[in-house]
């Protein structure tokens, strides 16, 4: 089955409880369908770039899936009629890499960052 990277973000105003209980259901939905949820995570409230529905913040969440495309389409499709899910983005990868993401790695542990051009 293709293998999927899904990240979503959720209103502000829930709780952590109610956001962490969103990636839940996602997950039984695409298991529903056939698919599983190889890694799901969940970052936390982060500040955006700019705001969405009257939104400065939003609940982040992160999963790596294998699924099949119909089961990626049903969850989409309920992510997008969800009231409490601002945003979405899914994307096809060849593999899933191991390890947390870089989100939630420590900034020790992530990579050297390039130097600045002048």
């Amino acid at each position: 089955m293709p293998l999927y990277e899904h990240v979503f973000i959720s209103r502000q105003d829930l709780s952590n409880t109610q956001a962490e209980g969103l990636i839940e259901h996602f997950s039984t939905v695409l298991a529903d369908n056939g698919g599983t949820v190889v890694e799901s995570e969940y970052w936390g409230v982060k500040t955006m770039a700019y705001k969405i529905n009257k939104n400065r913040k939003g609940h982040y969440a992160f999963f790596k899936t294998d699924a099949p495309a119909e089961a990626i389409q049903e969850m989409e499709r309920l992510m997008r009629l969800h009231d409490d899910v601002m945003r979405i983005l899914t994307i096809k990868v060849d593999e899933h890499d191991a390890g947390p993401s870089v989100q939630m790695q420590k900034r020790e542990e992530r990579g050297e960052r390039r130097e600045r051009r002048a």
